[in-house]
């Protein structure tokens, strides 16, 4: 794998992601879901605020480097608020 430029917070990020799958698996294993509405006005389950979540993470991250460039670690404050939104009223 040395031809990958793979660094600690990369692997971190992949390492995060893989074990929110793993967790929200568990969780729909164990507590099943019904699909609410929320101001979206389409049904969602967890899993589908968690995409809907991490797409809009990665969009917000890129408009932060293309309009402010670095300081990144501001860009993940707004991505947990989104977040924290998402998961509550969508």
């Amino acid at each position: 794998m040395s031809w990958m430029a793979w660094t600690w917070p990369t692997a971190a990020f992949f390492g995060i992601i893989g074990l929110l799958l793993v967790v929200f698996t568990i969780l729909a294993a164990r507590y099943p879901e019904t699909p609410r509405r929320g101001v979206l006005r389409i049904e969602t389950t967890r899993g589908d605020r968690l995409f809907i979540t991490l797409l809009g993470s990665a969009f917000i991250n890129i408009a932060w480097l293309g309009l402010i460039g670095t300081n990144q670690p501001y860009a993940l404050i707004i991505c947990l608020a989104y977040a924290a939104a998402v998961f509550r009223w969508v």
